[in-house]
């Protein structure tokens, strides 16, 4: 019987065996893969193992990019058109009582020059010689005030009309900037004439937004005293300190810009701020108060007091005094 002849030429590569141990195998490939990349790399060629081309990153990158910028103006669109709702978020406020029985007011009905029809609480004392305009913030109601105007008034001996601009409360319309000075000159006006003196007599008490508010009114009406609260310069300054990424400065249109009015107001001044306010920082704050040329003027910083804390007791103290002042004048 014949044996089959086997080639033992040099020239024969050995037959090629499957490895016992996949995982070695792969390896080895690796191995072989790399050796031939850092072969290309010493002899200046590039090597590609996936496939891809250098030509092709430019590409790819104006792409990620181009995706961004339409993602960012996307977002940039969206917060202009949440504009109104955020500044003024009335859903938020929850459901006052709107005929309470624990204090005495009136019910005040008045219009805006646009028509738009105003409603605020007005609480009487009799014989006050100070008539304050309270200007509240965005995130609340008279409803929400009734107690805390009635507070005021016994413990300070003054007459107060708290009202809400267009579009809070039981008034009508919608907020924004123009209108809502309006509302509060008509405001200040109906107090003028319940109380029975000169509207540039009439004491402008603002918190927050409602101090920007009462800002824009004393330059325009003038006021006995300007009492703010926990404000700013301007609002586009307030959006900047929140959202730095936002080119929020060139396309807000509600601005409340007080620093740009608050050197037309001459009279007495009082401001508190809270050195924790998360809200609006205490530096703008401080930067209105030093742009104003209110006399006399004080400001009280309240050590460690956030944006909706309460406020401090030495704030209470110098409030009492600069009514006294003004009770006195």
């Amino acid at each position: 019987m014949t044996r089959p002849i086997r080639n033992t030429s040099s020239d024969q590569q050995p037959d090629v065996q499957a490895s016992p141990h996949p995982r070695l195998a792969a390896a080895r490939c690796d191995g072989n893969e790399a050796l031939d990349c850092a072969a290309g790399i010493l002899s200046g060629q590039a090597h590609h193992p996936t496939g891809v081309s250098p030509a092709t990153w430019p590409r790819r990158l104006w792409r990620l990019v181009r995706t961004a910028l339409v993602a960012y103006l996307l977002l940039i669109l969206l917060m202009m058109w949440l504009e109104t709702t955020l500044i003024f978020p009335r859903h938020l406020i929850p459901p006052g009582d709107w005929q309470p029985l624990g204090f005495v007011y009136e019910d005040a009905w008045f219009t805006s020059r646009d028509g738009t029809r105003l409603h605020g609480w007005y609480f009487p004392c009799p014989g006050a010689a100070v008539h304050v305009l309270y200007c509240h913030g965005n995130g609340e109601d008279v409803a929400a005030l009734g107690e805390y105007m009635d507070e005021l008034r016994d413990r300070y001996g003054v007459s107060l009309l708290a009202f809400d601009f267009r579009g809070y409360g039981r008034s009508a319309g919608k907020p924004a900037e123009p209108g809502i000075i309006e509302d509060a000159l008509a405001a200040q006006q109906w107090l003028a004439r319940r109380a029975g003196v000169h509207v540039a007599d009439v004491v402008l008490w603002g918190r927050s937004i409602g101090a920007a508010i009462a800002v824009q009114a004393a330059a325009a009406q003038g006021a006995r005293g300007l009492i703010l609260e926990r404000t700013f310069t301007s609002l586009p300054d307030v959006a900047a300190w929140h959202y730095p990424w936002l080119p929020v400065r060139s396309l807000m249109r509600n601005r409340f810009d007080s620093l740009s009015h608050i050197g037309t107001y001459a009279g007495p001044l009082l401001q508190s701020h809270g050195t924790a306010d998360e809200v609006v920082p205490f530096a703008l704050g401080r930067r209105l108060f030093d742009a104003a040329r209110a006399a006399p003027r004080q400001f009280v910083a309240m050590e460690g007091v956030t944006h909706n804390g309460p406020n401090a007791e030495e704030y209470y103290t110098e409030l009492r005094a600069f009514l006294a002042r003004l009770r006195h004048e």
